[in-house]
């Protein structure tokens, strides 16, 4: 399953606000509905929002009727700007549209329609990448699960958050393959319940044993011994390891490291932002108070009630355990192992360490 592609001129993706009670897709035609994916959460997760947001950029090109190669150029980038304002936390997306952009600037010497197919084959790619990471993601991550592991995890990190197979959740996935029996607990994550519509959704197509739980009661099962790991998503990861995520996951991790369990984060490179230099500056994110007042459309709040929805927390990197990427395995000291995954191929790398 990908969870969005660029098909016949438009944009083709999951609609997440639908799960679990219908799968539905949509067509993105125009620029302001594949803005309005990503902000309404239509589409979501950091890797699939970048990959939606690449496709959006082809898309706007391909449409374009300009037949100057400047002239076009400029179209395309006054799309990434409103693409980029659409939601400003997972770097993911602002890093995709980048990506794309070089690839449209280095090809409009050329001409508009070479550029137009730099610009579409450079999406295509980009989100071809993702899906092969994330299989990746899921192998090397598999390796830190035990058999009959009792897994928890927060929000949604699977293929639906992703262009397919998943982060966290593939690291999970992984494991099942491989016969390791693991068992999910899986966070609900109020407000906006990822977990309880998205997550549970996925494990349940692919078979994989799981207990729905509410946020609140993590602490009450990691206490008792009944958590062997906890492995998460991430938004965006700076360079010394601080993991911007789904608001209510600083707790998690905090009541991990108070009962000694491993807390683990799976994130492709494209989330790793070394320009960064701790989580102090990564911005976060402020949705709607409706969300909070509202579960899927019934207010469950006084009329009156204000209400606070940072989207997004951030977890110091002294309570991860390490972080899995499709290039190895990090580890404390994060300055050191991260920026180790962006050595050249076949170069030493200090991942793993």
């Amino acid at each position: 399953m990908r969870t969005v592609e660029y098909v016949d001129g438009a944009v083709r993706l999951i609609d997440q606000t639908r799960l679990p009670e219908k799968l539905e897709y949509i067509t993105c035609r125009r620029l302001e509905e594949v803005a309005h994916a990503i902000r309404s959460m239509q589409v979501r997760g950091a890797p699939a929002i970048g990959a939606t947001a690449a496709f959006g950029l082809a898309l706007v090109g391909d449409q374009s009727r300009a037949s100057d190669p400047a002239a076009w150029l400029a179209e395309v980038e006054r799309a990434a700007e409103v693409l980029r304002a659409t939601r400003p936390t997972a770097v993911n997306l602002s890093w995709a549209l980048e990506r794309c952009l070089e690839a449209a600037r280095a090809a409009a010497p050329q001409g508009v329609e070479p550029a137009k197919a730099a610009l579409r084959a450079c999406a295509q790619q980009l989100a071809d990448e993702d899906a092969r990471a994330n299989r990746q993601m899921g192998q090397l991550g598999s390796a830190l699960v035990p058999p009959g592991a009792r897994v928890l995890t927060h929000c949604n990190a699977g293929a639906l958050a992703t262009v397919e197979f998943g982060t966290a959740l593939g690291v999970i996935r992984a494991a099942h393959e491989a016969g390791k029996r693991v068992h999910v607990f899986v966070d609900e994550t109020r407000p906006f319940l990822q977990g309880a519509r998205l997550t549970a959704w996925e494990l349940e197509q692919e078979g994989i044993p799981y207990t729905l739980i509410t946020d609140n009661m993590a602490g009450h099962f990691l206490a008792r011994g009944e958590v062997d790991l906890v492995v998460v998503g991430a938004d965006r990861i700076a360079a010394n390891g601080d993991v911007a995520n789904k608001i209510g996951t600083y707790t998690l991790a905090v009541l991990c490291k108070e009962n000694g369990v491993p807390f683990y984060v799976a994130a492709p490179l494209s989330t790793i932002d070394l320009s960064i230099p701790n989580g102090a500056a990564i911005p976060i994110e402020e949705r709607s108070s409706d969300e909070v007042t509202r579960i899927q459309g019934l207010r469950i709040a006084p009329p009156g009630a204000r209400a606070a929805h940072p989207a997004f927390d951030v977890t110091p990197a002294r309570y991860v355990t390490a972080i899995i990427t499709e290039r190895g395995i990090a580890r404390p000291p994060y300055e050191q192992s991260l920026a180790a995954l962006f050595q050249p191929e076949g170069a030493p790398a200090a991942a793993n360490a």
